[in-house]
């Protein structure tokens, strides 16, 4: 079963040096018990785009598609073989970046 980690931020600014050797750290770490999918960390809600092509044209608006305080900062897709270990690699995924996560399966 695979699983979405999202990283949820609520600050400017991007992961302090010693925050990103613990993410590489983790990440070494998914891969070598197969836990590694994919992961990237994305820039802040000021360079977000929205598209809306609901309608007869392409809407494009600059920023984000909610004002909020929280953002998605990251994620991580994870391969796991119950809830149960997404979540306890989610937990050891959130202290190393030092930000709150969610966890969510795939269909």
């Amino acid at each position: 079963m695979q699983y979405l980690v999202s990283v949820i931020f609520d600050a400017p600014g991007m992961a302090t040096p010693e925050e990103a050797a613990a993410i590489d750290v983790f990440n070494d770490r998914l891969k070598a018990e197969g836990h590694w999918v994919f992961a990237g960390g994305l820039g802040g809600p000021d360079t977000a785009t929205v598209i809306d092509n609901r309608g007869g044209e392409a809407l494009i608006t600059d920023g984000p598609f909610v004002e909020s305080k929280e953002f998605l900062a990251g994620f991580w897709i994870i391969e796991a073989p119950d809830l149960d270990v997404a979540l306890k690699l989610a937990a050891e995924g959130s202290k190393a970046c030092n930000r709150k996560v969610e966890v969510r399966p795939f269909r």
